[in-house]
């Protein structure tokens, strides 16, 4: 068997070998510490699944505004008609209840998608067939997603491009949450230590056999503090026993060349058994500009420890995960929550008005509620708890 055949068999995915994946998940490590190299990253995912189109989507809850960046193979009426609509779409409905790293597509039901007015007044008239995508940061009100396109000379995605995004989802949702808890600018700067020492989230840098060689202030005033995080014989670790078995295989499997595509945590929660903790992200660095950037410390792993930031980012977020609302149920909910009618509510979706009212009624079962003035009520009056029953919130958990 051929070594291209056998890295095809390898990984699982018809036309992609094992050198091409981790080839593109280094690039996209390469990113954490370098941004501008975010556009060369997205056109990279969008040829492995032969798309036309891709980027990366910032969406600020609190400005409401959706920024697209890195993009290309768009119209930029077309970026714009997604902008002024996203609130209203299947996407946006999905994301509230999916998780970080979760990858949706938008024909998973073709038929109901061709129904939707999101389809006939944004996709269709810019020979768009199919969006693929996940959500890969939530943090400070922002949500960022990755995503690729079809036009209308392309089938709709398959299983195997499916399979191809979940592969890897975990890397650029790390590649994110590292690039969010550092301030890049600062890290291209000469005086690299004193701006390390500037930053908020912990730095540990860790040679290759787990020995720590660098720690920032911050990160050597969460040892000091030693509630959830600690080093023993010079190697970080955690009070939680189950977390510093977890944060020592991944420190390993980071420093490990060998294992780039087969690592998939996404980060480690490191608990102190009071309700809080840290949120632990490695990155792996001998290689690409990465190495460059941290080339005076000699080391092979970053581990990045900031406390975790939880705030909820789309409207009814934290509604729908407290009472375990579908994305169909959420969207018809948030429809009412506009004023719109049963009928009105249906033509917007895209859906039938029977198909409002099931819903409506599995909302009432979930809630609790029996009426829609009372559901809405209980809607409008509800707030997110300040931490959820995990003692620590994840970026990317499963």
């Amino acid at each position: 068997m051929h070594q291209e055949e056998l890295g095809v068999n390898m990984i699982g995915l018809e036309g992609v070998t094992a050198p091409q994946l981790s080839e593109v998940i280094g690039e996209i490590y390469d990113c954490a510490l370098d941004p501008s190299r975010w556009p060369g990253a997205c056109r990279t995912v969008a040829a492995l699944c032969a798309s036309t189109g891709g980027g990366i989507c910032v969406h600020d809850l609190k400005q409401v505004q959706n920024d697209q960046l890195f993009v290309f193979g768009y119209q930029p009426e077309f970026l714009q008609k997604l902008g002024s609509q996203f609130a209203e779409s299947p996407m946006a409905a999905v994301d509230i209840v999916s998780e970080i790293g979760e990858v949706n597509y938008l024909a998973r039901e073709p038929a109901q998608l061709h129904e939707s007015r999101f389809y006939r007044e944004v996709l269709a008239p810019f020979g768009l067939t199919d969006m693929i995508w996940f959500p890969a940061l939530r943090t400070g009100g922002r949500m960022a997603s990755l995503h690729a396109s079809r036009g209308d000379r392309r089938p709709c995605y398959q299983s195997h491009d499916v399979q191809l995004f979940k592969l890897l989802s975990p890397h650029v949702c790390r590649a994110l949450a590292i690039s969010d808890a550092l301030d890049i600018r600062a890290l291209r700067s000469d005086m690299l230590e004193k701006t390390l020492d500037a930053l908020n989230a912990g730095v540990f840098l860790t040679a290759r056999d787990g020995d720590v060689v660098y720690m920032n202030a911050a990160a050597r005033q969460q040892v000091r503090v030693g509630r959830s995080i600690r080093l023993i014989h010079n190697r970080l670790s955690a009070v939680d026993p189950a977390a510093g078995a977890a944060l020592a295989r991944d420190i390993d499997a980071a420093a490990r060349q060998d294992s780039i595509s087969s690592w998939r945590e996404h980060s480690v929660a490191i608990p102190d058994g009071t309700g809080s903790g840290y949120v632990a992200t490695l990155l792996p660095i001998e290689n690409g500009e990465r190495s460059a950037i941290l080339a005076p410390f000699a080391a092979s792993v970053a581990v990045f420890m900031q406390d975790p930031i939880q705030v909820p980012l789309m409207p009814g977020e934290a509604f729908a995960r407290l009472h375990g609302l579908t994305g169909g149920e959420l969207r018809v909910l948030l429809a009412l929550s506009q004023g719109l009618g049963g009928m009105e509510s249906a033509e917007m979706l895209g859906i039938s008005e029977p198909t409002v009212r099931t819903h409506l009624q599995r909302i009432f079962s979930k809630t609790g509620t029996t009426r829609q003035s009372d559901l809405l009520s209980l809607l409008h009056r509800s707030t997110p708890p300040v931490r959820t029953r995990n003692p620590v919130h994840v970026l990317g958990s499963r």
